[in-house]
């Protein structure tokens, strides 16, 4: 019988299957947790893994709270041991996330990847400019984007340009921490990078502009930039 953690009365909120010890045995990796009896808000969430080979039990507490925790399996290295991803919505207005990486080579709990970390190394700028534009400048590696907002309905601009295209007053957005991170196996070959979104807002959280997508790759020691684009909201014809 699998033993599902050290808390009694825990709820197991996902669970899943794979070689996390590097062993080529199927290990058993489950997350608990509690929930108030009035709330679906998951807290106290446990990682525990269940050694497919000898049946022990090792588990690492998550120091976080979230609606919905799921899990994937998956080799983000290319060591050809899964890793563990843990994914945590917060509930937020914004869809932000919150995600987790472990490792679990030689029966330890190593954190590879940690979404507060990535949201305070990757920063922007994004500033308007006259002539119906906003500039979007990723700090990290130096990258600018423009984005148009001719095609944006008349009422709305007209609260930031007059009728020349000249702002009325400087305005500042900003890109939103992670609001999905997808494991993605770009080059099929059995090892999966990181596709990361966040969103850029205006003048407020729901006034979205578009979406930061950096394509994060192991690179022996952490998951690094690969790639960066930025995705933009069409309009009707």
């Amino acid at each position: 019988m699998f033993i599902y953690g050290y808390r009694k009365g825990s709820l197991v909120v996902d669970s899943a299957q794979g070689d996390v010890t590097g062993d080529g045995v199927v290990d058993r990796v489950v997350l608990t947790g509690d929930q108030p009896p009035d709330s679906p808000l998951t807290q106290n969430i446990i990682l525990v893994v269940q050694g497919g080979v000898t049946g022990q039990v090792y588990s690492t507490p998550i120091d976080d709270v979230g609606y919905d925790p799921t899990l994937f399996l998956g080799d983000f290295t290319g060591d050809g041991v899964d890793e563990i991803m843990v994914t945590i919505p917060t509930g937020g207005s914004g869809g932000i996330m919150n995600e987790y990486i472990y490792s679990f080579s030689h029966n330890r709990f190593n954190l590879v990847f940690d979404s507060n970390a990535y949201n305070d190394y990757y920063q922007y700028q994004v500033s308007y400019l006259d002539g119906y534009k906003v500039k979007v400048i990723s700090e990290v590696n130096q990258q600018q984007y423009m984005i148009d907002l001719s095609n944006r309905d008349l009422e709305y601009l007209s609260e930031i340009y007059n009728d020349e295209g000249q702002l009325l007053e400087p305005i500042e957005g900003w890109v939103n921490p992670l609001s999905g991170l997808y494991p993605v196996d770009f080059n099929l070959d059995g090892v999966y990078d990181l596709l990361a979104y966040q969103q850029i807002s205006g003048r407020y959280r729901a006034d979205g502009l578009g979406y930061v997508l950096n394509t994060l790759q192991w690179d022996s020691q952490h998951f690094g930039l690969n790639q960066q684009s930025v995705a933009i909201f069409g309009s009707d014809i």
